[in-house]
Formats: structure tokens, C-alpha cells, sequence
């Protein structure tokens, strides 16, 4: 490993100022900087500012500090009880030792990548811009089927800034510019021609907190992987429903993870579902809507049906807990009974 110079500070200003790496629970910093890929200069130690509280804010939403620790995160009661999307995106994630340790800000900031990019004997875009993408040939089964280039394939690991993308959360940032915000899906970049580039922050930009606003609808998230504990998603989705007494989608946010460089909002969907029946039909046709973009590569198109799937899953589950739900879903049972008697039971 490379020798480095370490600060410890106490206050934002005295962070920005030290113009380095910040490290916070090192869960990606540190493995990075032991396989070689990150050599920071200079480590700045931002544990002991003042980011770790969780507060209520004037508009009902949620203030969250950037140093809150994932787990804590997950067992906060108004965010279980408020925003369940966000807590069980972050219980999908990792490991609890991984989330004892690993910070909100950290989370959002860990770095996009895929097998290539954390091998330094491998060539790599990200690492070294113009030394290629050997993952387009070769092992990409679980990287990017939306938004990639010809640059880079590699996905967003994060589970929490999926659920946070279909919260409509919104970064507070303080760098040597001053302070200002940015919405969490226009934090995270696509590759383009600079795949090397994760984020939108400049030099010495340092996330502060991230702002939930209120939420009333029911939420969910639901994460594919290849084993029960302990993996990145192979594709998942957070999403929040509201279903009107009509049985028609009201509102809808929609995020997709695991496939793009960045947590993948939902947009096409959402106008595809809006005022249309809460069915799983329609919520096929919308993913499908969203999915027309999809680029796949040699052995990742499975991804394709199987977010259409998740989407479906998911918003049917949001679907049947929307109140009144009990009494569509007898109403349809009457009705299939009433298409069964008349039919013989054919269909």
C-alpha cells in the first residue's frame, strides 16, 4: 500500500480545508486502497464532525446525517415506519458488520464498478481512461444493460441510493465553493466518454446530509441476487404506490438497481402507469415502457424480464395493501367467478 499522511478533524470547514480523501466507515475506500486502486495522498477523518443525527424537519420530511451509520439507519423507527423502502434497501445490503460500519455519505459515494475495475493487473477505464473495457467481452453478466457506453459497463452497487432515487432525496453538499444541493439522481453520472467520474461533486465537495421529503405513500424494495446474504443485487427495485379508490394509479415513483452506472430512475414507467388501472398488466406494459432502452450485452439480457418481473411483483404487493384494496380484489374475484360460470369455466 501506498504511504499516506492522516488528519483527524472536527469540523467541515477544517475537513474541506485539509484537501484530501475523506474517510468515514472505509468499507470501499479501505479494500480499494489495499488492492491498489485508490492511493489517496492524504486521508482526512471525518467521524468525530457533527453528521451523525437523524431529525425531523419543518416540512415533515427527514434529515439525515451524512456519518449515520447504515444500521442505525435501517432501525430508525420513523424512517421503518415512514420510509420502508429505505430501510429495507439498506438491510439488503451487505453484511451487519458492513452496516455497523459504513456511513450514509459513504454508501452513496462507494464507487461503481465491476471485476475489472478492482483488479489493478487489468486494464480498465476507470482506472486509466483509454486502456479499454475488457468487460464488454468478456465477464459482464451482472453490469449494465441502461445507459452504459462503449467506455464502461460497470453498475452502482448501492442499495440505499436506489431506494433514495425513488424517494426523491436530495444531498446537502459544503465544499470550497460553499454550500449547495443536489438531487440524489443527479448525483451519480453515466460513463459517457469519463466513466472514471462517478459523481457530479467537484474537488473537496463533501456530502453534509441528505433531505427526505414527506412521504405518504406505501413503499417497497425488493432485491434479486445470486445468493440469500452477502451479494450485490443482480437487479432490483424501489418503489412508492398510490392506487385511488378507482383502482388507478394516483402517484408513482419508480428506481431500478444493478442496471446502469447509477441508480436507474424509473421515468418512462412512471408516465406509462399514471392514470392508468393498477394491474399487472399495465405494470408489465410500463417496465416494458422503461426497458425499450435496454442494451444488452452477450450474457446480461437476462436482466430484462427479470426487472419486468420485479417491477410487477412489487408494485402488485403496493397494489394490494392500498386501502380499499380488499374490496377491488373481491370485486375482480366476482368477476373472474362470473366469467367462469358463463363460460364453463374456459377461458
Amino acid at each position: 500500500m501506498k504511504t499516506f499522511a492522516y488528519r483527524s478533524t472536527t469540523g467541515i470547514d477544517e475537513a474541506i480545508a485539509a484537501n484530501g480523501t475523506y474517510l468515514a466507515g472505509g468499507t470501499n475506500l479501505v479494500d480499494l486502497m489495499k488492492l491498489g486502486v485508490a492511493a489517496p495522498d492524504t486521508l482526512v477523518d471525518i467521524n468525530q464532525l457533527p453528521l451523525h443525527d437523524v431529525v425531523r424537519r419543518p416540512d415533515g420530511g427527514l434529515r439525515i446525517g451524512a456519518g449515520v451509520r447504515n444500521s442505525e439507519l435501517a432501525a430508525h423507527p420513523v424512517v421503518r415506519r415512514h420510509y420502508p423502502v429505505l430501510s429495507q434497501a439498506l438491510l439488503a445490503g451487505a453484511s451487519g458488520q458492513l452496516r455497523n460500519m459504513a456511513t450514509t455519505g459513504g454508501n452513496l459515494l462507494q464507487r461503481t464498478r465491476c471485476r475489472y475495475f478492482m483488479d489493478a493487473t487489468k486494464p480498465c477505464n476507470k482506472r486509466e481512461p483509454g486502456s479499454g473495457c475488457p468487460a464488454r467481452d468478456g465477464d459482464h453478466r451482472n453490469l449494465a444493460i441502461l445507459g452504459a457506453s462503449e467506455h464502461c459497463v460497470a453498475t452502482h452497487p448501492s442499495d440505499m441510493a436506489v431506494a433514495l432515487v425513488a424517494l426523491d432525496a436530495v444531498a446537502r453538499v459544503a465544499g470550497p465553493g460553499g454550500e449547495r444541493t443536489i438531487p440524489i439522481e443527479e448525483l451519480h453520472r453515466l460513463p459517457g466518454d469519463q466513466p472514471e467520474r462517478d459523481a457530479v461533486l467537484e474537488p473537496g465537495e463533501l456530502i453534509t446530509a441528505v433531505d427526505l421529503p414527506p412521504l405518504g405513500l406505501p413503499s417497497t424494495y425488493r432485491k434479486a441476487r445470486d445468493r440469500a446474504s452477502y451479494a450485490f443485487a443482480v437487479g432490483s427495485v424501489a418503489a412508492a404506490l398510490q392506487v385511488n379508490d378507482n383502482g388507478t394509479v394516483d402517484d408513482l415513483r419508480l428506481a431500478f438497481g444493478a442496471v446502469a452506472h447509477k441508480p436507474w430512475r424509473a421515468r418512462a414507467a412512471e408516465r406509462a402507469l399514471r392514470g392508468r388501472p393498477a394491474t399487472r398488466a399495465e405494470f408489465e406494459r410500463a417496465a416494458d415502457a422503461e426497458l425499450a432502452a435496454a442494451q444488452p450485452l452477450r450474457d446480461n439480457g437476462f436482466k430484462v424480464p427479470l426487472i419486468r418481473n420485479l417491477v410487477a411483483a412489487v408494485l402488485t404487493e403496493l397494489t394490494e395493501r392500498a386501502p380499499g384494496a380488499s374490496g377491488r380484489n373481491a370485486a375482480a374475484d366476482r368477476d373472474r367467478a362470473d366469467r367462469n360460470d358463463s363460460t364453463g369455466g374456459v377461458r
